[in-house]
């Protein structure tokens, strides 16, 4: 029996009234004004190019009305055409030094139009990249700052308030600075004529501004199908080993299928919406037309207009009506902008997600820590960790043991500073973790994970992401100490070769490489053997000795061998810390580490190994 995949709620908001969009647009121009500030050469400059634009836009109806009256002039003459070559020849000119000027004034208003929007382009996204690359570790783990979301609204926030700004000055200001001129030139004609042109106006932004709500709440819901969907494929890619594995590639094409098919009904809604209104739009100015035409061939027949008026007025209705006929556009691109770019600024104006930067330098870290009362719940209100106390000790090993879920790996994220305590003290060498420059602190610290990434580049690029300002023979001492040299000069290119093509093994080496060329004097091991096997684990263990000398080591870890080299033990249980000792006072106290110790021997088969081994030596005696 098959069920049909569970649709992924929306979280779709109410249509924002109009004095609260007018507030959110003034809100985001302002914002874009700060980042347009140093373009404003750039700014002035296309304004004025737009207004000389504007200017030459209106020629062709002065010329089409004085070559209408001046050849029905020219018809009663006996001989026409002298006159009428004079005429051509001048208006010919006339427009060719017309589209001469227009065509160096339109490229100038769009080169210079669009390095604005260019240059614009660079720096918000610059700058989110900057902001985010300064949050807490909370920001990331937050459902709604998803990977996938994320992506769209960084990426629609930018390509939305780059396009308002493109269609303002490259194409919606020429029109309207030619429409404003055009209407004083109606005005300046025919006062009635100009009240028809100028009426229309109002009427059209009517339409386009009910046009503009009616799409309101549909973009919005576009917006957070494209969340959804680009967070669907992100979770296919990261998770197709098991897709496959268990062949379920039918149900993930389906809850797909599903997202599409909704934005294609959303998307086949605002097109109606939007070709309903345009029909409007166009049928209004039609009637705006007819209008003109009644009007003028009024005046020309009680003698107030010549015949080549009614040409000149239809024309300058024209540059008047174009702009508006485009209206549609620029109040969707103000609503992608209120849509898209909310969602960018609220990223960009998270400060409470802002690393706290400390005033304390770290100079000489022993690694002295202490815990004290130590409460921590996660963004999504889950608790880790109650009431925590635990003392570390300057250059010993620390192994924090506990079953699966206990809250080991938080506490190396407090310790890290990837997030701060709810409530309680972390102190490291006498001083309040959060007082610390979390920058400079995490110089002075080193994380290996159980899964490290490798970045896109050569295996040298990626050890040196330890030290930036390392030379080649430092990244080769390193690549030694990790156990990983002689692997690394046995690929074809050597340290020049792509690091994603390394085994897991490899790569876990080189995260300890990593470490040694940092060479901090605290570290942090989370798992750093898990999910090898056990001759990469062997030889993983000797870089791990080199890295734990004369340095203050937490460590973390299922290894038993690696739990037993630990100087001090913190058993974690269910979030509290349940026993502290070395490993020979809690294993004979039968607590709690007495049955984790056990059950991990249990699950080596320890017993079988030893009869194994004692054959062994009683076959070579």
């Amino acid at each position: 029996m098959s069920t049909s995949p569970r649709r992924v709620p929306l979280d779709i908001k109410p249509p924002t009234k109009k004095s609260e969009r007018g507030a959110l647009l003034w809100s985001i121009l302002k914002r874009l004004g700060e980042f347009a500030r140093p373009y404003r050469g750039l700014f002035i400059l296309t304004l004025i190019l737009t207004v000389l634009g504007s200017f030459t836009a209106q020629v062709n109806a002065f010329v089409l009305q004085y070559t209408i009256d001046t050849l029905t002039g020219i018809v009663g003459l006996p001989d026409p055409w002298v006159e009428g070559l004079k005429l051509l020849t001048l208006i010919s000119t006339i427009l060719l030094v017309k589209e001469v000027l227009n065509v160096v004034i339109t490229f100038g208003q769009r080169y210079f139009g669009e390095r604005i929007r260019i240059n614009l382009s660079r720096d918000l996204s610059q700058k989110v990249v900057d902001r985010i690359l300064s949050y807490k570790m909370s920001f990331y783990t937050s459902e709604q700052n998803a990977s996938g979301k994320l992506q769209t609204r960084i990426d629609l926030g930018v390509s939305s308030l780059t396009q308002l700004v493109q269609n303002f000055f490259i194409d919606m200001l020429p029109l309207f600075a030619s429409a404003i001129v055009s209407l004083i030139i109606m005005f300046n004609a025919n006062f009635w004529v100009g009240m028809v042109g100028l009426i229309i106006v109002p009427i059209y932004f009517f339409v386009s501004q009910r046009q503009a709500n009616r799409l309101q709440g549909f973009r919005k819901q576009m917006r957070q199908y494209r969340e959804t969907k680009s967070g669907l494929v992100i979770s296919i890619i990261d998770s197709i080993t098991v897709i496959k594995s268990f062949v379920r590639e039918p149900i993930e094409s389906e809850k797909h299928w599903e997202i599409q098919k909704d934005m294609t009904t959303n998307q086949l809604r605002i097109r109606s919406i939007a070709f309903m209104y345009n029909a409007g739009k166009s049928f209004i100015e039609q009637i705006g037309v007819v209008v003109i035409i009644v009007l003028t061939s009024y005046f020309v027949l009680n003698g107030q207009m010549t015949i080549g008026a009614i040409m000149f007025h239809i024309l300058l209705f024209q540059n008047v009506a174009a702009p508006i006929r485009e209206l549609h556009r620029i109040y969707d691109q103000i609503n992608n902008a209120l849509t898209y770019a909310e969602g960018f600024f609220d990223i960009l104006d998270d400060d409470e997600a802002i690393e706290s930067a400390g005033k304390v330098e770290c100079t000489d870290l022993k690694g002295h820590i202490e815990l004290k009362n130590v409460n921590f719940s996660y963004p999504n209100g889950k608790q880790a960790l109650q009431d925590v106390s635990f003392e570390i000790h300057p250059n010993r090993i620390t192994a924090l043991v506990g079953l699966s879920g206990a809250g080991k790996s938080t506490i190396i994220s407090l310790l890290v500073k990837f997030y701060d305590p709810s409530s309680g003290t972390i102190c490291l060498d006498g001083h309040n973790l959060k007082d610390y420059n979390t920058h400079n602190l995490r110089e002075q610290i080193g994380l290996v994970l159980q899964k490290n990434h490798i970045f896109s580049g050569t295996i040298a690029d990626n050890i040196r992401y330890g030290n930036m300002h390392a030379t080649d023979a430092e990244i080769i001492e390193a690549a030694k100490q990790a156990s990983i040299h002689e692997q690394i000069v046995g690929m074809p290119e050597g340290y020049e070769s792509e690091a994603k093509l390394l085994s897991g093994g490899q790569q876990q080496r080189i995260a300890l490489a990593r470490m040694f060329l940092k060479d901090p004097p605290i570290v942090f091991l989370d798992e750093p053997t898990a999910s090898l096997d056990a001759i990469a684990t062997q030889q993983i263990k000797q870089s791990l000795d080199l890295i734990k000398k004369d340095r203050t080591v937490i460590i973390v870890s299922h290894n038993i061998s690696q739990i037993i080299d630990a100087d001090d033990l913190i058993v974690i249980e269910n979030g509290r810390v349940v026993e502290t000792g070395t490993h020979d006072e809690l294993y004979t106290k039968h607590g709690p580490y007495y049955d984790i110790f056990n059950a991990m021997s249990d699950s080596l088969n320890l017993d079988k190994i030893s009869q194994t081994l004692n054959s062994e030596t009683n076959s070579e005696s």
